[in-house]
């Protein structure tokens, strides 16, 4: 489906990270988004747990009533990482089956600051959206200046031709957890066409 500029979406997978020892400051905007998100109907998707960014993000939701629906591998269940106070708890069986679940349930897809399985699953969600599989808005909160470096690797691979130009409409970067919203309500449309120019060819 076509995405459509203006229109709120109605779910949203938010990536973030589990860590408890990470700047306070990404706990705080991870709860400022789950309340930002609730207070707007947006139901959340997200990684199931309750530490770090993820507990922040589903109490932020939950104090405002929010639907939060978590997706969670079995072994996190069984080391007691998932937060049992959010609307659903899905058991998954590994990694791979939790971004599914997590992406295919969700209209628009934002990624906070986090580490290694963080970018994994931006990574993924931008790659599907090149390919035309994937069509909602992807929103990077860059905390911080957090994301820098990826934007400008970013930059480079659109400099250097290994991405078009229109690749750079894939994602669109707030500072701060209170732009989300507008920044899914201003996305750019994005369709099916877009994998006719998802590989790039030099002169034959």
């Amino acid at each position: 489906m076509n995405h459509d500029p203006g229109k709120k979406p109605h779910s949203v997978c938010v990536y973030c990270a589990s860590s408890g020892v990470a700047d306070p400051i990404h706990r705080q905007v991870a709860r400022r988004l789950g309340g930002l998100l609730a207070q707007a109907g947006c139901t959340i998707i997200y990684g199931g747990g309750k530490a770090g960014s993820m507990g922040a993000l589903a109490d932020g939701a939950l104090e405002h009533d929010g639907r939060v629906i978590g997706v969670i591998p079995k072994f996190m269940l069984e080391l007691e990482w998932g937060h049992r106070g959010i609307s659903e708890l899905h058991e998954v069986e590994d990694m791979r089956t939790r971004k599914h679940g997590m992406l295919t349930r969700a209209s628009a897809v934002v990624a906070l600051a986090g580490g290694c399985g963080t970018f994994e699953e931006l990574m993924e969600a931008i790659t599907l959206k090149r390919l035309g599989i994937y069509l909602g808005p992807v929103i990077i909160v860059n905390t911080g200046g957090y994301y820098d470096p990826l934007l400008e690797q970013f930059a480079r691979s659109i400099r250097e031709r290994f991405m078009d130009e229109r690749h750079g409409q894939m994602w669109q970067v707030v500072a701060e957890p209170e732009e989300v919203v507008p920044a899914l309500e201003a996305a750019p449309g994005w369709d099916e066409r877009s994998i006719e120019f998802a590989a790039l060819h030099g002169p034959r």
